[in-house]
């Protein structure tokens, strides 16, 4: 009995494997060790974002697949098939049962040995795996982490600004860029306006007054509204622009022909991305 139902595991194995979204060659087990940074706000952002299924799992068992069945696995890797039991689903948009199938590739050891997990509480970042009930699919490459405490607690608030009714839209660029000059000497307006993955209007305003340092404010909806303020470090809003838009503004999006206009929204848009900040993650 045992030996078939290994039989149906390998065939999951290939199957899996071959998927649009494979593991790849960097799919690892990453952990939280002292030799690797951890997790930035953008690192726990972008996973969260990309995934349909956050789980809190035990390892169970697990099982080296052979190399010839392990398409594009990276020398020094194992690639495992895993069965887990489900602690708890942290975040899903389908249900999961309690048992659980999946792959990862993980580092070998100095010695060439695969690392024992049996037992091992993991944080998985997923997908289900369509008709295919109890198994997923570990997400781009990076999607299980030892389980703490810690990363769930730093994971949570990240989903439920995901899942808010006024969550902001995925920026994908920019659109148009337009800088006009007031009536007084330094005074000035540059408005910027994004493109979204749902199409959503989202728009920059930099306004400059006399004697005033420079401020700016993002508009996510059709009214633009000179009040609008910069996103705080480390939110959603954030993340949206930092981690989306280009470091320099495209010279193609500026819809002016006049130099002092166009030189003028090259800067606003710099003012902009010099107040976001780096995106910075540890993941590939």
């Amino acid at each position: 009995m045992k030996f078939k139902i290994l039989n149906i595991n390998f065939k999951l194995l290939v199957t899996v494997a071959l998927l649009p979204m494979t593991l790849g060659p960097a799919m690892a087990q990453d952990d939280q060790s002292p030799t690797q940074p951890p997790l930035t706000y953008a690192d726990i952002t972008k996973l969260a974002d990309a995934s349909d299924l956050v789980i809190h799992a035990e390892i169970r068992r697990q099982i080296e697949v052979e190399a010839s069945r392990a398409p594009g696995l990276e020398s020094g890797f194992a690639r495992l098939y895993i069965e887990a039991r489900t602690l708890a689903l942290v975040a899903g948009k389908v249900s999961v049962g309690e048992s659980l199938r999946y792959l990862v590739d993980v580092p070998r050891d100095s010695r060439g040995k695969v690392p024992k997990l049996k037992k091992t509480q993991v944080l998985l970042f997923a997908r289900p795996v369509p008709g295919r009930a109890g198994e997923v699919q570990l997400i781009g490459s990076s999607g299980q982490f030892p389980y703490s405490a810690e990363l769930a607690g730093r994971v949570r608030p990240v989903l439920a600004d995901l899942l808010r009714a006024d969550a902001p839209p995925v920026v994908t660029g920019v659109r148009d860029a337009l800088s006009v000059e007031g009536n007084l000497v330094g005074e000035s307006e540059t408005q910027i306006f994004l493109d979204t993955a749902d199409g959503s209007p989202v728009s920059l305003t930099i306004l400059r007054r006399p004697g005033r340092p420079p401020v700016w404010g993002v508009s996510w909806g059709e009214i633009i509204d000179q009040a609008a303020q910069a996103p705080r470090p480390q939110t959603l809003e954030w993340y949206r622009l930092a981690c989306a838009l280009p470091p320099a503004l495209p010279r193609a999006s500026i819809l002016s022909r006049e130099p002092r206009a166009r030189a003028m929204a090259q800067q606003d848009y710099s003012l902009v991305m010099s107040s976001l900040g780096p995106c910075t993650r540890t993941l590939d």
